[in-house]
């Protein structure tokens, strides 16, 4: 059974940085893509970015150079270290391992607020 679980969201001011983190577990972490996904109020949940088990990332054009995946194939987690924090990027931020589409993590609360 997939299990995922994502931490250390926050309260952040614009132009702050978070960096979010991921626990997967009851997958072959090394061979599976993975992805962070975020859903903000009264918006579709939408792909931020993926980091394939060749380490090869992809993303979305709204991350525009601030937000960075990376994973450790020995801890199983992947991080997504974001900077230059817009309120535009408050929402609810979810991992996710590609191969497995009906499994979610609770997510982890992201606002970015003056």
């Amino acid at each position: 059974q997939v299990q995922l679980v994502e931490s250390g969201g926050g309260l952040v001011r614009p132009g702050g940085s978070l960096r979010l983190s991921c626990s997967v577990s009851g997958i072959d972490f090394p061979r599976n893509a993975l992805g962070w996904y975020r859903q903000g109020p009264g918006q579709t949940r939408d792909l931020v970015g993926t980091i394939a088990s060749g380490l090869g990332t992809y993303y979305s054009d709204f991350v525009s150079g601030r937000f960075t995946i990376s994973r450790d194939n020995f801890k199983n987690t992947v991080d997504l270290q974001m900077n230059s924090l817009k309120p535009e990027d408050t929402a609810v931020y979810y991992c996710k391992a590609l191969s497995y589409p009906d499994s979610w993590g609770p997510g982890t609360q992201v606002t970015v607020s003056s």
